[in-house]
């Protein structure tokens, strides 16, 4: 029997929250506002989204089910009720999408783009297909037959499979080929306008001619989803052998997990359906029809077809992250920084200046170490060859980089090993603890004293996210942080959880118990206590119970949270003085800033953690208090002007739900805004730069 367990009226089920998200990402896509391109484009992130949720959301619901099904703290939901509310939810997502993007594929047609199938293809085309069928793809399929000699074959984990019902002297059996891996995903016709055809689409055209031998009675497009929620701590591994090896031998193990999911092409028999839920050891509710291509990748190589004309129709407007007002480019960033701390605001300003910074460490004479933790980087980054530099022109480098970033892995494996072989120090972490912080330190000789250098941030430092992804990052010369950054960095070398810090609030140690202490002091003040938190998600019990507290003291309560909400908004004695937010826009919603108090009392910090229980009790990570008063000024607009967005601004209903936000008012679009506001500030950023470095490149002479 099940322990008793009490759950709150105003919480909800994650994976069911995370769901609304996904379907506010298909909703851009159904935006007839939306440029038809970057609609399209929703359609694969939704996609893709979806697929990274079943392996690991629904792959952990299945791992805990057969340990323990135990219930949910925030809905009372077994694990098995949650994957039964899972499998009911996402099936009405299927048919949104399907009604989405036919609806898209249609209108980019009228702008000759024309993703064709088979049966549409003229005599031409046709010809061309076979012959290209001849050549590229016949020569290297591995079709199988499934019957008492040849057994059901490893289907792996989203690759898309051409299946077929086949009959022959009165017996029936099943045919597979997989779709090569090394074949593009779409074959573009010849001629002036764009069509293709997918490859998945020309191999099922050909099941008849590879089984040519049998009859065939039914056919399907199928691909199969698998857990992919690999943990490190769950194998047995010599402690002292080395941790790439460990994580080389865990992601070969991922492709071998097993399935939660069967995407067909169309519908299919009930006996086919009933074989593969034998073979695949699922139910039929985790079967989903799919009109929507299983891959939609081949949709980013398309931008690169389109002429200028279409381009100005169909993509939103191009826009290049924009030099930063607060610095002046070609004057050293140790001395920029030093007189004043520099907050950048992606992807509506450059990475550049932090790059720049890295860069001048690694040739600085006076600079002695540079310490870093990285969790993701982008498969070609500077960042690296500045840290290579560094070490090889005989700087500290420490780089603590994380070899546990899902999906990540093997692009972080490969990174770690370049460092290493430049002569930096790798610290790959805690067994326990994934190191999501987003830090760097930079230690420097000046004149009797050695001075830190402190870049806190809210994303990564991964160059291509940072055109694509709304963060802050933090550079600093404030010796008070540098001092905790110092010891953040000791500790972290030694193994050291528990340090003390005052002004850096560093899970798992001290991150959530000052949040609690933070919302307890605006509790204090009742109706003149005030909250302002924009994150990513919130999950936390302890956070959330504390919220409700504080809305039921009077505290006026603003929640900025794009994805996964926990808390329920709105609900009378309970959570009526908090109301809930979410942006999904062209620029994936990233930061986190946390602010507690009115004007002159208030305490604002910056974070790389969410508030979910992963981050604030099993990660390393870092939130750092802003103390510049122009800096505090700059974060308050962005609150202000995130807040007041009623174009892609959504506002969660107590039950759950999002509406649109009352768009009588003048219309905000948040991430417009900025960008404007980026745009108007770089030609005064090179005005600035023109008028004031020559000047100073004198004076340093």
């Amino acid at each position: 029997m099940l322990p008793e367990i009490i759950v709150p009226e105003y919480t909800q089920n994650r994976e069911l929250s995370w769901l609304k998200f996904n379907e506010r990402v298909l909703a851009e896509a159904a935006d007839e506002a939306v440029p038809l391109m970057e609609r399209l484009k929703f359609v694969a992130i939704f996609t893709s989204n979806l697929d990274e949720f079943f392996m690991i959301r629904v792959g952990s619901l299945y791992d805990l089910k057969h340990v323990n099904d135990s219930v949910d703290n925030r809905s009372g939901m077994t694990y098995s009720q949650q994957l039964d509310a899972v499998f009911a939810a996402v099936k009405p997502l299927y048919a949104k999408a399907e009604e989405v993007y036919l609806n898209i594929e249609t209108k980019l047609r009228r702008h000759k783009i024309s993703n064709l199938s088979t049966a549409e293809l003229n005599a031409s085309q046709k010809k061309f297909i076979e012959v290209y069928y001849k050549r590229e793809i016949e020569p290297i399929i591995s079709p199988q037959i499934v019957d008492s000699h040849h057994p059901f074959p490893h289907l792996r984990s989203k690759v898309i499979y051409a299946g077929a019902l086949l009959k022959d002297s009165g017996r029936s059996f099943f045919g597979v080929v997989p779709v090569p891996q090394t074949l593009p995903e779409i074959v573009y016709l010849p001629g002036s306008t764009l069509k293709f055809v997918r490859t998945e689409e020309i191999l099922l055209d050909h099941l008849e001619s590879i089984f040519n031998m049998y009859d065939t009675a039914e056919k399907t497009l199928l691909c199969v989803t698998r857990n992919a929620d690999i943990n490190p701590n769950d194998e047995a591994f010599d402690i002292n052998s080395d941790f790439r090896i460990k994580m080389q031998k865990l992601l070969s193990k991922r492709k071998r997990l097993d399935p939660v999911r069967l995407e067909l092409s169309n519908d299919i028999s009930d006996r086919s359906k009933n074989h593969f839920c034998h073979a695949l050891k699922i139910t039929e509710e985790q079967i989903y029809i799919s009109k929507v291509p299983m891959k939609l990748g081949y949709v980013y190589s398309l931008y690169d077809k389109l002429s200028p004309a279409q381009k100005k129709v169909l993509e939103y407007k191009e826009f290049s992250p924009c030099r930063s007002p607060s610095v002046i480019s070609g004057v050293s960033m140790f001395r920029q920084v030093s007189k004043h701390d520099i907050l950048l605001s992606y992807p509506f300003e450059s990475m550049k200046p932090f790059l720049d910074l890295v860069k001048e460490a690694a040739y600085d004479k006076d600079v002695i170490s540079i310490k870093i933790t990285i969790y993701r980087l982008a498969k070609r980054t500077k960042l690296v060859d500045y840290l290579c530099t560094a070490a090889e022109n005989g700087k500290d480098v420490t780089v603590m980089i994380e070899l546990r970033a899902r999906f990540d892995e093997q692009n972080n494996i490969d990174w770690s090993e370049r460092l290493e072989d430049a002569g930096c120090k790798i610290i790959y972490g805690f067994e326990d603890y994934k190191v999501h912080s987003k830090i760097c330190l930079i230690t420097r000789k000046e004149k009797t004293e050695v001075k830190y250098y402190v870049q806190v941030g809210t994303g990564n430092y991964n160059e291509k996210t940072a055109e694509l992804y709304t963060d802050l990052s933090l550079m600093t010369a404030n010796q008070i942080i540098g001092r905790e950054a110092n010891d953040f960095f000791k500790n972290m070398a030694v193994g050291n959880l528990e340090g003390s810090y005052t002004n850096l609030l560093v899970s798992p140690v001290s991150l959530k118990s000052t949040v609690l202490k933070l919302i307890d002091e605006e509790i204090a003040k009742g109706s003149e206590g005030r909250i302002r938190i924009k994150i990513n998600s919130i999950t936390d019990v302890d956070i959330m119970e504390k919220f409700k507290e504080a809305s039921c003291s009077g505290v006026k309560i603003e929640l900025m949270v794009r994805g996964i909400c926990c808390i329920l908004p709105d609900m009378p004695g309970r959570t009526e003085n908090i109301t809930v937010k979410s942006i999904v826009g062209r620029f994936l919603e990233h930061s986190r800033i946390y602010c507690f108090g009115k004007a002159d009392e208030e305490i604002m910090y910056i974070s790389s953690a969410d508030f979910m229980t992963r981050n604030t009790e099993r990660r390393v990570e870092v939130a750092c208090r802003i103390f510049d008063s122009e800096v505090q000024k700059r974060i308050r607009h962005i609150l202000d002007v995130v807040w007041s967005d009623n174009v892609k601004g959504r506002i969660l209903q107590s039950d759950g739900n999002y509406t649109r936000i009352d768009s009588s008012k003048e219309p905000v679009n948040s991430q417009l805004v900025f960008l404007n506001e980026a745009l108007v500030a770089e030609p005064q950023a090179i005005e600035v730069t023109r008028k004031i470095v020559k000047p100073l490149k004198q004076e340093s002479k």
